[in-house]
Formats: structure tokens, sequence, C-alpha cells
């Protein structure tokens, strides 16, 4: 056991002629809360996607709680302890709530096909302990009223919390989030934030979150580092990032920095 969850080193990956993660160093400490931000472009999806294995980095290193995680489809990183959210709202809009949060359950149950077809009394009663479970969930993230609603039908702000719940509900040591507060209001943008520093508290978690709000990331998160072009150019705490050159050229041009 280290100080530090998830160790990345020099990824890289190429789409052809463009690069996208340019052999990025990266770390994630243990009950940690951090944030990934830079100008739209910058690559941030793109090594969230590397850290879940949707893609597949073209060269360097991705270590989570001691096991390498480059060339592992995402299902198993997710049963290792990944979970994340998406930048556009990935829910089964034909499902529930509870289905939804119970879909995320899936790879923590032990039940088989078998099981399934036959439902002996361990798997109904696991069926039963998932089904609270979910809804216990689906009251800590804020929906206590909702578990039966059909997830297309919930207001936006809720189909984020849905997705935080499903993603709890693979019961992760590392929570990513991809840009969580879009799309919110600023009320539901403060409340979201808190949230997010009660899940770390309380669930013990570490925490890796995209956002563009600078609010957000500087009233919450304990680490930030910057990328530009699939570079990262700084990393540090809020205070030095907010007086960084590099970060203020990027998002404001240089120009402004003039």
């Amino acid at each position: 056991m280290t100080d530090d969850l998830l160790v990345a080193t020099k990824v890289r990956k190429e789409f052809g002629g463009l690069l996208a993660s340019d052999d990025i160093d990266f770390t994630i400490p243990r009950g940690a809360i951090v944030a990934l931000i830079g100008p739209n472009g910058a690559g941030k999806t793109t090594f969230f996607n590397q850290l879940t294995g949707v893609y597949k980095p073209t060269s360097g290193s991705i270590v989570f709680d001691g096991t390498e995680v480059v060339n592992m489809p995402p299902h198993a990183i997710t049963a290792l302890g990944i979970g994340r959210t998406f930048q556009n709202i990935r829910l089964f809009s034909q499902m529930s709530a509870l289905e939804n949060v119970l879909v995320g359950m899936h790879c923590r149950l032990r039940s088989g096909i078998l099981g399934a077809i036959i439902r002996p009394g361990r798997v109904k009663q696991e069926e039963v302990e998932a089904r609270d479970r979910a809804r216990e969930l689906l009251v800590y993230c804020g929906l206590p009223r909702r578990h039966n609603e059909r997830s297309s039908s919930l207001p936006y702000g809720d189909q984020r919390r849905l997705e935080v719940a499903r993603a709890l509900a693979t019961d992760p040591k590392l929570l990513l989030l991809d840009e969580p507060t879009a799309g919110m209001n600023p009320q539901e943008t403060s409340d979201f934030t808190s949230f997010v520093r009660r899940v770390r508290d309380e669930k013990g978690l570490s925490v890796l979150l995209i956002e563009h709000d600078m609010k957000v990331v500087m009233g919450v998160s304990e680490r930030i580092t910057v990328l530009e072009y699939g570079a990262k150019i700084a990393e540090g705490a809020a205070e030095e990032i907010q007086a960084d050159e590099r970060v203020i050229e990027a998002y404001l041009g240089k120009g402004a920095v003039a």
C-alpha cells in the first residue's frame, strides 16, 4: 500500500497524427479530491477514458492500487474499484432510477446466469439486499422519491445525481466525475460541490473530476492539474494554479495576460 491510489506514468495517446495525451505523469493520492482542468480539446476526457479502459494508451503505464490496468477491459477496471460518470449523461433511459443503480451494482453480485435462471434462496436474498442498497444510494444522492421514475423523465440535475448513484453502486475506491455540474443552476452546483466533499469524507473515496466551473474547482480540489493540447502545463494547489501565467494564458490568451 502506498499513499498514491493511482499512478500514471508517461501516458501517451495518438489518434493518427493527433497527439491527445503527451507523456502525462499523474498521481491521485488516497482520499484526495483532485481536479483536471484545461480548455476545450485539451485532452481531459481522453485521459479519463484511458484510466477506465475505454481507450488503450499508445504507450505508458497506469497503475491502480498496485495493479497495472493498461490492456484491461473497462468492466475489469470497474471491478478493481474505479467508478465514473460521463460528460454526456449515459443513463439507461427506459429503465427506472432504481434499475439504473442496480446495473451499476452488477459487478459486485455473486449470482451467475445459472443462478438467475434457477433462482435459489441465496440468489433471491441477494436480489433483496441489492434493491435495499440501491434505494439507500438513491436517498444518499438526493433522490428519495425518484426510485420508480423512468430515468429519461427526471430533471437534468437529478439525472446527474443518478449517474453518481450508479457509479457509487460499483463500490469504487476512486470516483471519476466528468463535468458533473454541467447544466446545473448555481444552487444545484453549490449543493453538488458540498456533496462531493461529503462522499469523500463519509465513504473514504478518492475523487478525480473534470470541471469547467472554476468556482467548483477552486472550492473543492486539494490539487489541480492543468492540460493544454494534451500536455500537462501546471500542477499544484488552487492558489498556485490561479497565479500561474501559463494557466492564465491557456484560458485567456496571450493578449489578456499582457
